[in-house]
Formats: C-alpha cells, structure tokens, sequence
C-alpha cells in the first residue's frame, strides 16, 4: 500500500499565486477526480506534482510513501512511482516510443527482455497500432494515438500512482473508453492510485471515482462521491464559485 501526500501546497507561475492550500491524500488503488472552472488550478497542480519548470513552491509538501517529492528533479519523481498523462502530449521526433520504453524500464532497474511483447501486448489491449510504437514519439500521431500511446506507456511501467491531466481531451467516445477502460482496470491489476483532472463526468463512465473534488480559485472547496459530479452536470460550478 503506498500513499500520495498533499499538505498545504502553494505555488505560483510568473509571479501570480495559483495553487492556495491544496490538502489532498490518495491511497493504492483509489481514483481522485479533480473537477473545476478554467483557471482553477487544475494543470498547475499536476506540474507542480511532477516538477515541471516555471513553477515556484511557495509553501507545502508533497510525499510518496513519506518521501518528499519536491525535492527530487522529474525524473527520479517519475522513477518513485508518479506518472503523468500528458493534456497534450509531447512530441519527440527522433526519438522511438519503444526506445523510450527501454530507458525509463532501465532507469527503474527493470530488465527490457521481453519488452517488446508487453508493449504489444499493452497496445492491442487499448486498441492501438503496436507498429506506432517503432516511430518517433508521438510524431504525426492523431489526439487519440497520442493518449492511446501514453497509456500504453503506463499498462507497461505500472507506476504507483498517476495523475491524468485531462486524459478524455481530444479523444472519440472509442478512445476514451479504451484509455479509461485501460486505467480503471490498473488500480485493480497493480493498486494503481489515481489523480484524475478532467472537465467532463463522461470520464467516469469507466473510470470509476472514490473521490471527487471541486477545485476553484486554487483551492479543494468540496468533496464527495460520485454523485457530486452528478449534481455539476445539473447545477454548474455557481454554487461553488
């Protein structure tokens, strides 16, 4: 059982405080939607989380299994067990999926002997063109190959935890039921916990939550079952903004 952390995280972008006091804790196994207005500090958690550039912790903590995360760089984060979906996934050229595959597998002390048939494996079960994988990363990939290749990637590494940056952006009702299907099916096969942010209730249509929570103006203002997610497709964020 491991656990993700979240006490008090402030931090800003350019000068401008974002996140105001997030608290949030997420267990093995469990799944967190975070749901909110534009500008609510959704993404800014999820790169403050994974250490991306620009952002400035100005006070709190985040841990895995009591180890401070912030104060390690991205990718020994990514080697403790945090994964991110990307909103709008990177592209490499040059650079092959699989052989990414192979280094991150490497850098975890994991052999690579084998590898080839998971990441088939990883991709037919997400209906994805394994042969994507022998191309450069994410290059002339439509929206759905993109998210259908990062989740091939985290069926393969089985990280502890991951956060889903708008997993359901830019995907057809094929590929998000895939990818969900995919991710919803982790947190059984291998404990995975889960963070998700996402705009739109159709996500838990197979990704089932524990956990939702409203975030506005940076900070968790409600926290509920599924059945709060229910009552935004009714109401909208008024009642909480």
């Amino acid at each position: 059982m491991s656990t993700l952390e979240i006490k008090g995280l402030r931090a800003e972008v350019a000068g401008k405080e974002i996140l105001q006091g997030i608290d949030l804790v997420v267990k093995s196994g469990e799944v967190h939607a975070i749901m909110g207005p534009n500008g609510a500090g959704k993404s800014t958690l999820s790169a403050v989380i994974m250490g991306k550039p620009g952002y400035k912790v100005l006070a709190g903590s985040v841990t895995l299994d009591g180890v401070d995360m912030l104060a390690l760089p991205t990718w020994e984060r990514a080697i403790a067990g945090l994964h991110l979906v990307m909103q709008y996934p990177t592209e490499v050229p040059g650079v092959h999926a699989d052989q990414v595959m192979a280094e991150a597998l490497t850098a975890r002390h994991r052999g690579t002997e084998g590898m080839a048939a998971r990441i088939t494996q990883e991709a037919l079960r997400i209906n994805m063109d394994p042969e994507l994988v022998t191309r450069a990363l994410n290059v002339d990939l439509s929206g759905g190959e993109k998210k259908r290749n990062e989740t091939m990637q985290l069926g393969v590494l089985e990280p502890k935890f991951a956060i889903l940056d708008e997993l359901d952006s830019g995907l057809d009702i094929d590929a998000l039921r895939d990818c969900a299907r995919r991710v919803e099916a982790a947190t059984h096969e291998s404990n995975l916990g889960v963070l998700a942010i996402t705009h739109y209730v159709r996500l838990f249509e197979e990704l089932k939550p524990d956990v939702v929570h409203i975030m506005v103006s940076g900070r968790i203002v409600a926290s509920g079952g599924a059945e709060l997610a229910d009552q935004l497709e009714i109401d909208g964020y008024a009642a909480f903004v």
